[in-house]
């Protein structure tokens, strides 16, 4: 069986990116196991030297890069802060960039508000130097609200679970495949 990890770039409480991806969960497909990370904002800054002595690295990075590791396709919901990914996204993923969890394995990144301009092919541009495979169909701009839904009403939206379901059938797809 699958399975699929979800990673919100936003660490606010109530976040809509948390909420969309926790809908993507509600209309997955049975045979899709969906997990959601949550370990973003315990894990430290960045640092090479502490990489390089992969013996001690801290205990979020360990369940960040596990968590990765485990699963078979990764989707993605950020925000935009100051025209940029958001710090905790770029944190974690620089602690992977180079022990290569996501090497080859394919990822979907969902933004959710059309006026968000830079975060978007950022992260794609960052993922697809990690070596990620960025998978087109499962890479899609939303316009949602960015706060006040919750993943019953995002899930109950035929629109916006349609739009789930397609990215998950990309993300599939192309696992399978």
């Amino acid at each position: 069986m699958p399975h699929l990890l979800t990673v919100s770039g936003s660490l606010r409480t109530g976040s809509s990116n948390a909420a969309l991806l926790a809908a993507a969960a509600q209309v997955a497909p049975a045979d899709l196991t969906v997990a959601a990370c949550r370990a973003l904002g315990s894990i430290p800054a960045f640092n090479p030297d502490r990489e390089e002595a992969a013996t001690r690295l801290p205990s979020a990075v360990t369940r960040w890069k596990a968590s990765l590791a485990a699963a078979d396709m990764v989707l993605i919901s950020t925000p935009e802060y100051a025209h940029g990914i958001p710090g905790a996204l770029k944190n974690a993923l620089d602690w992977v960039v180079g022990s290569g969890e996501l090497v080859g394995k394919p990822v979907g990144v969902i933004n959710l508000s059309a006026a968000s301009r830079f975060a978007f092919p950022q992260l794609i541009e960052v993922l697809t130097v990690m070596s990620a495979n960025v998978v087109p169909g499962a890479t899609v701009v939303l316009d949602l609200p960015r706060r006040g839904v919750d993943a019953g009403q995002l899930a109950a939206d035929p629109m916006v679970a349609g739009t789930l379901r397609e990215v998950l059938a990309a993300l599939i797809a192309t696992f399978a495949g």
